[in-house]
């Protein structure tokens, strides 16, 4: 009796622990089928599902007046699926003919098994349309977007451009391509166990979403202008390179930048006449190289602008200090000449900075001292780079300030000894114009996506850097440099200039090369715009006031009365230069 008992325990205990693994694996059953239904769909349907990208069209890059500068330009990519293809043959010999590619290659990609095989990307629209009509089993035709410069070489090293996968390389292209960039989308394709496509089925799609468009403050007309007198200049002169810059000097923005010779960016690839083929990667690369910012350079005379300031608001120097040149001035036995072999004579220190005298301003650089000096080589931004937004920004090459002597700071007080890049000249002297705001130097303006939603941009600005008093007094300084010193050859009839004139030997000394510079800003009294010229290894004659200036005269003559919105003032002005 107490056997069947305990038998018959025993089986409702197994019974009872099947029931039990029976409701469990029925509750994971029905939760599997109820609540993760659509998670184990999705996966099934991804292993019959071939996924394609689609380009997203990257953003746009307009100027200051909403012009296209960098725009895109509808191409298509063609590849084949290798378990889809029945005529390989025909598919051979078609994409062959219609690209103009070797038949070899695309025998080979044809014939490889894959899940998908590019055969080639940005090909022009109608020849992708002219394929389509083939109806070719296993060739994809689809949409895709390659950049397009519709301006060509116009502001090349700013812009810059992209490459296979239409990524920024150099220029804006990579400075905002987090921004430009858009998101690919997807095109989805039902395959069977095979791997081909089942026909009459829908095919899925995510679009993709467009990148963000870029304005900047770069003017099309100017900087056309620029890079058409720069291009002139430096076969004219015969030139290494010629660079300008045009910018507002009271917030940074930049109206032209160029840097001659440019090249064309819709092929950038392609080697100048004559280049070094064995040598392909650093050729391209110093043709892409912006020397605005990607060089450093000796500033030569046009640095006094800063000596000036620094001694005047130091109180080192009056207006009206008097100093003798006799040609030259001997530091610690090192005799240093002025441009002037015969000398100056007696002079002011204003006269001193219109005649643009060595001695005067190794004197007053003496005065001022190694302390100041530095103070305001920091104050005014040239100890640091300016923070322009395009990628590769030189820092200057400075001596440490332990390490200058007397001979060190009488040479730089005149801009020699010291590299900087032209880029951070032009910021300081801006400072030193623009009532004493160290601003940064810039391109980007806002940013704007496919929603209309719209970014602005900020760039650091340090007031008071150095008074406005001092301030005044250098743009008055300034324009007496133009109307009656060296710079004469930049005056223009009815506008008030200011500006100054550099002749910069290069390294090594005796070389016979000079670069030929000048900064100018007009109005004189409220500047709306200051500009430097650069002209590297000129032949003939290379002095600043020579060559530098007249660029500059006949840049401003043009580019003023459409960026100010008035003609000169001839009625009002003197006529004699003087004023």
């Amino acid at each position: 009796m107490h056997i069947k008992i305990y038998h018959r325990r025993k089986m409702l205990i197994v019974a009872a622990f099947i029931v039990g693994i029976g409701l469990v694996l029925m509750g994971r059953l029905a939760y599997l089928m109820i609540f993760r239904s659509a998670y184990y769909q999705s996966q099934a349907d991804a292993l019959h599902e071939r996924e394609r990208s689609i380009k997203a069209a990257r953003g746009l890059i307009y100027d200051r007046n909403q012009r296209v500068l960098a725009d895109n330009k509808s191409v298509c990519t063609i590849s084949v699926i290798h378990n889809q293809i029945k005529e390989p043959e025909k598919i051979i010999r078609v994409l062959s003919e219609v690209l103009s590619l070797d038949e070899a290659k695309v025998r080979a990609r044809v014939e490889k098994v894959s899940s998908i095989e590019r055969i080639k990307a940005n090909v022009d629209k109608a020849l992708g349309d002219k394929i389509r009509e083939y109806k070719l089993d296993g060739v994809m035709v689809d949409e895709d977007y390659t950049r397009y410069y519709p301006y060509k070489t116009l502001a090349s090293k700013v812009l810059g451009f992209t490459g296979g996968d239409n990524q920024g390389i150099i220029g804006l292209e990579v400075q905002y391509d987090v921004y430009l960039q858009g998101i690919e989308g997807t095109i989805l394709t039902t395959t069977d166990a095979r791997g081909i496509e089942v026909e009459n089925t829908s095919e899925g799609r995510v679009e993709p979403i467009p990148g963000s468009d870029l304005y900047i403050s770069l003017d099309y007309t100017i900087q056309s202008y620029v890079q058409q007198v720069a291009k002139r200049i430096m076969e004219q002169k015969e030139a290494k390179s010629v660079s300008v810059i045009l910018m507002n000097p009271k917030n940074g923005e930049i109206l032209a930048m160029t840097n001659e010779p440019e090249f064309n960016l819709n092929a950038p690839y392609l080697l100048p006449e004559n280049a070094e083929t064995d040598a392909i990667q650093d050729v391209l690369n110093q043709m892409w190289r912006n020397g605005c910012l990607n060089d450093t350079y000796e500033p030569g005379s046009t640095f006094k602008i800063i000596t000036s300031t620094a001694a005047l608001e130091s109180h080192a120097v009056s207006q009206n200090d008097r100093f003798y040149c006799p040609g030259y001035k001997i530091v610690d036995d090192r005799r240093i000449r002025c441009h002037k072999i015969s000398g100056h004579g007696s002079e002011s220190f204003v006269e001193g900075l219109m005649n643009s005298c060595n001695p005067v301003f190794i004197e007053t650089g003496l005065r001022t001292g190694v302390q100041v000096m530095y103070q305001y080589f920091d104050r005014l931004g040239l100890m640091e780079k300016s923070g322009i937004d395009l990628p590769g920004e030189a820092s200057s090459i400075m001596h440490q300030i332990d390490n200058v002597g007397d001979v060190e700071l009488a040479t730089i007080s005149f801009g020699q000894s010291f590299q900087i890049t032209p880029i951070q000249m032009l910021r300081a002297v801006s400072a030193v114009i623009n009532g004493g705001k160290l601003i940064t130097p810039h391109f980007g303006v806002r940013i704007v996506d496919a929603k209309g939603n719209m970014i602005r941009l900020h760039y650091n600005e340090e007031a008071h850097v150095i008074g406005s008093e001092v301030s005044d007094t250098m743009k008055a300084l300034l324009e007496k440099v133009i109307s009656e010193g060296t710079g004469k050859k930049c005056f223009i009839e009815g506008y008030r200039i200011g500006g100054k004139t550099a002749t910069s030997q290069k390294l090594p000394r005796g070389s016979g090369k000079y670069i030929a510079s000048f900064i100018g800003f007009a109005p004189a009294d409220n500047p709306e715009i200051i500009g430097i010229v650069l002209i590297d290894e000129p032949t003939g004659a290379y002095y600043g006031g020579t060559v530098a200036a007249p660029v500059m005269r006949e840049i401003f003559e043009n580019v003023l009365p459409y960026y100010l919105g008035q003609w000169p003032d001839i009625e009002s002005d003197s006529g004699d230069g003087n004023e």
